[in-house]
C-alpha cells in the first residue's frame, strides 16, 4: 500500500481572498510552556480534536531534521516562534484547534530542537492541542523504528519537556506497517509503560499497519485509556465512487472504538478545483471526503486533516504567503473547508 508519494505539485485552485498576516508579540519559552501545564482536568473527548497536519515538504520522511513548511533549521527560537504564531493563527482562522507536528531523532536529539520548540510553544500558547508524531527516515521507510536507542532518547527528551503540558499529545509512531499486530501492540505497550508518568489520554497509539485499522490496538487491555490514530485515504480505492461504500469502510476500520479514535490523517486534492459540496459525479475523491466528514460528525471522531499546510502538496488545504515572519495562509478549496466545518459541527 503506497504512501503519499503520488502527490505532486499541482496548479493552485481557487484561493480564498483577503488572507491576513497573523503576527504578534513573542511569548517567552517559559510562558509558552506554562500556558497549559499540569492540572490534569477531565480529558477532552476525541471529538474535541479538530485540526490539521503541518508537514515537511518531504512528507515528514527525513533522515535529517524534519522541518514543517515555512520553518528553517537556521532560524532561532524567536524566529521559529514568530513564524509559527502566524501559521497557527492561520489554522485558527480555518476553525482548527489542533495541529499535528512531525518529530524524528534528528529533530529532537540534535540542535534543531531548541528552535523547533518554538513551533510547539506557539501552538499551545494559542490554546491548540499539539500531537507530536514520530516519522521514520526517508532512507528506511520499512514501517519500523529506525534506531531503538535514538527513538528512546527522542521520546525521553520530548516527554521531559512537555510531559506536564496538558495541551501536548504523543504519538509513538506514524504508520507502523512493518510490524504484525502483536509486534506493534507489544512495542506500544512497552512505550506506554516506559512513559507511565504521562496520562494515557495524552497518548495517541497508531492503528495497525498504515494506522488503517484501530481494532487490534483498541482490543489490547495493556493500551486501555489511550487514544488511537486512524488513517484512511481516497487513493487507496480509486474505483469507489459511492459515499455509502466509503462510510461502510470507515466503520469497519473503527469497529466499536469510535470514542477513542482520532482520524489524524485523511485528505484529498484541494488544488484541482473539485467541488466537495456538489454531486459526486463519478469522483472517488468527492465521495471519500463526503463520507469521511459525515463519519467524523456522526461517530464523534477526532479529526486532523492531511495536510493543513505542506508546500507542494496538492492535498494541502492552504498555501503559505508572505516572507520572513509576516506569513499568512490562503485557502485552496473553500468547499473542502466547508466539509471540515460540517465534520466539526461549526
Amino acid at each position: 500500500m503506497p504512501r503519499k508519494n503520488h502527490r505532486g505539485t499541482a496548479c493552485l485552485g481557487a484561493l480564498l481572498a483577503g488572507a491576513t498576516a497573523f503576527c504578534g508579540a513573542l511569548a517567552s519559552p517559559a510562558s509558552a510552556d506554562s500556558a497549559a501545564t499540569s492540572g490534569h482536568a477531565s480529558p477532552p473527548p476525541v471529538s474535541a480534536f479538530q485540526g490539521v497536519n503541518w508537514a515537511d515538504p518531504r512528507d515528514n520522511f527525513a533522515h535529517d531534521a524534519v522541518v514543517p513548511s515555512g520553518l528553517s533549521t537556521s532560524d532561532s527560537y524567536a524566529t521559529t516562534y514568530a513564524k509559527s504564531r502566524a501559521i497557527i493563527g492561520g489554522f485558527s482562522k480555518l476553525g482548527a484547534n489542533t495541529v499535528r507536528l512531525p518529530v524524528n531523532p534528528s529533530s529532537v536529539n540534535g540542535p534543531f530542537w531548541k528552535s523547533y520548540r518554538g513551533a510547539i510553544d506557539a501552538a499551545t500558547a494559542k490554546g491548540f492541542k499539539v500531537i507530536l508524531g514520530y516519522w521514520e527516515a526517508d532512507n528506511a521507510k520499512d514501517g519500523k523504528i529506525d534506531n531503538q536507542a535514538s527513538w528512546d532518547r527522542m521520546w525521553a527528551r520530548i516527554t521531559s519537556a512537555y510531559g506536564r503540558n496538558s495541551k501536548v499529545y504523543f504519538e509513538p509512531m506514524n504508520e507502523p506497517f512493518g510490524y504484525t499486530a502483536q509486534e506493534w501492540t507489544d512495542i506500544a505497550a512497552k512505550w506506554v509503560t516506559t512513559h507511565r508518568k504521562v496520562p494515557r489520554d495524552r497518548m495517541v497509539i497508531g492503528g495497525y499497519k498504515y494506522s488503517e485499522d484501530v481494532k487490534p490496538v483498541c482490543a489490547d487491555p495493556r493500551l486501555n485509556g489511550t487514544r488511537i490514530a486512524l488513517h484512511n485515504y481516497g487513493f487507496w480505492h480509486t474505483d469507489w465512487t459511492s459515499v455509502d461504500q466509503w462510510k461502510a469502510d470507515f466503520k469497519e476500520r473503527i469497529g466499536d472504538c469510535a470514542s477513542r479514535t482520532i482520524l489524524d490523517e485523511f485528505g484529498a486534492s484541494m488544488t484541482t478545483g473539485l467541488d466537495y459540496n456538489g454531486p459526486v459525479n463519478g469522483s472517488h475523491e468527492v465521495a471519500y471526503i463526503q463520507a469521511a466528514t459525515d463519519i467524523i460528525r456522526e461517530m464523534g471522531l477526532g479529526s486532523v486533516y492531511w495536510p493543513g499546510l505542506r508546500n507542494g502538496d496538492t492535498y494541502s488545504l492552504t498555501t503559505l504567503q508572505g516572507t520572513g515572519t509576516k506569513l499568512s495562509l490562503t485557502v485552496n478549496n473553500q468547499s473542502g473547508l466547508d466539509r471540515l466545518h460540517w465534520a466539526w459541527k461549526k
